[in-house]
């Protein structure tokens, strides 16, 4: 290793241990402790039995499957959304509405309302203010539609989270946005090179009592912004055998109902993956923060099970924080130390003498198949710390098991019963060999993993932007 290589690991590690205690510190002032507890569950959090939790893969299931719900809606219409445009269509056959004429469509006969976040206060990245308005004076136009704008974001931040309720009945909860902006989400699991980019996403179509929490959810939201009051969500009769638990990211002073924050969402994930013994799988847009990479570190340098893995399926360009996330990635490889412990892939597209990346949006985590956490949080500051998200998590160890069986068998393109055996024998096997081969894999390993500190970018953007 050279001086700089030392230098710049010292630097990383420094400003990680700092912004690590300045968390800590912040979350205290707020009456948060998130350093310890046992079990899966957040006490912060209720948890809901009786519940169907079903994962939907990509956006030819996501996208059709929210506009049906919609369309059959017989109380009301509630959207939540980072970014939601009034020109997409949930649904690419012949004659399918845009997202604006089938909201208009069916406003006339229940209440639709529908929550934009306003955009950056500078236009630095999209969707710009100036494009919101035009996206809410659309979804308005010659409609009953009720669509109002939120700014409540803490600088630098915003309302990430994407969700939909359909009359206290059904909820959707996952990464997938109702836009086009950046990619196409109505990707196949086929995922065909093609332009625009291919796009790997993932949602939940919820049923039973645990709806009742995300209705809540866009209640309390929607009556502080609009200054409408909503009656209380009703709760729906059970629906399934999941418990399911709902969890959120709200910055402080925020809103009056969360004054304090809620950081649930980030308690739910340190608890588990400091549970984990024998298996992390995680599918997320960004790997940043020092507070999960350091539980993993930690599993990867004194393993709590001789079959413990970890897998990680990550974009090849995400949109910003690449060096942020290799650098990390680093830090897990030193801490594996050869064990071989730990897979890092991406999603390519081929199709003859093209290749394409697949875009990775998903929000995903499985830790030994008996938890799964879906929904709109990426692995960084912004998403736990600073932007609203919610996500859902159960312990249902047959949805966890079937979600990675299923997500495995796409990425590794086998059938699901060559995927089905012990997981650290496939991830030995099938993984690795993928990984480590020349041929045209959906999944590839991720280039340009750096060992060295690429990784200061991430704590520097956190002490100055993350508060």
């Amino acid at each position: 290793m050279g001086l700089l290589d030392v230098v710049d690991e010292k630097l990383g590690d420094g400003l990680e241990t700092l912004l690590c205690a300045h968390h800590s510190r912040r979350l205290r002032k707020l009456g948060w402790d998130v350093t310890s507890g046992d079990g899966w569950w957040t006490p912060h959090r209720p948890v809901r039995t009786g519940n169907r939790v079903e994962v939907l893969v990509d956006g030819h299931e996501v996208l059709p499957a929210i506009a049906e719900a919609i369309t059959s809606a017989e109380r009301f219409v509630h959207i939540a959304g980072w970014c939601t445009s009034p020109d997409f269509r949930l649904t690419r056959e012949e004659g399918s509405p845009t997202l604006r004429d089938l909201l208009a469509s069916v406003a006339t006969r229940v209440p639709v309302r529908l929550l934009l976040w306003a955009g950056p206060p500078v236009p630095m990245f999209q969707p710009t203010r100036k494009r919101v308005l035009a996206h809410q004076a659309e979804f308005t136009r010659d409609s009953a539609v009720s669509c109002v704008i939120d700014a409540r974001e803490r600088t630098l931040h915003c309302h990430h989270e994407k969700i939909v309720v359909v009359d206290d009945e059904v909820a959707f909860v996952g990464g997938m946005d109702l836009t086009a902006i950046e990619g196409d989400r109505h990707d196949t699991s086929r995922h065909p090179a093609r332009d625009p980019i291919g796009w790997h996403d993932l949602g939940t179509r919820l049923r039973g009592p645990v709806v009742a929490d995300v209705a809540d959810h866009f209640r309390s939201r929607w009556q502080e912004i609009a200054g409408e009051e909503l009656p209380e969500p009703s709760v729906p009769e059970p629906a399934g055998t999941s418990s399911a638990q709902l969890v959120r990211t709200i910055p402080e002073r925020t809103y009056d109902f969360a004054a304090k924050g809620e950081f649930s969402l980030l308690d739910s994930y340190l608890r588990a993956l400091r549970s984990a013994e024998r298996l992390v799988y995680l599918e997320n847009q960004f790997l940043w923060s020092p507070e999960v990479t350091e539980v993993l570190i930690e599993k990867l340098a004194n393993p709590p099970h001789p079959d413990f893995r970890v897998v990680l399926v990550l974009p090849r360009k995400p949109s910003n924080g690449a060096d942020t996330t290799r650098g990390q990635l680093g830090r897990l490889l030193d801490a594996d130390d050869g064990g071989r412990r730990l897979v890092a892939g991406t999603l390519t597209s081929h199709d003859g003498g093209t290749s394409c990346s697949v875009y990775v949006h998903a929000k995903l985590a499985i830790v030994d198949d008996r938890w799964l956490s879906l929904g709109s949080a990426n692995l960084n500051e912004h998403s736990l710390f600073n932007d609203t998200e919610v996500n859902v998590v159960t312990d249902d160890a047959a949805v966890a098991r079937d979600t990675r069986l299923r997500l495995w068998s796409e990425h590794l393109q086998r059938p699901v019963e060559d995927v089905s055996g012990p997981a650290h024998e496939v991830v030995d096997g099938l993984w690795r060999e993928v990984l480590e081969s020349d041929g045209e894999h959906r999944v590839t390993a991720l280039p340009g993993v750096s060992r060295r500190a690429g990784r200061l970018q991430g704590p520097l953007r956190g002490l100055l932007v993350d508060g």
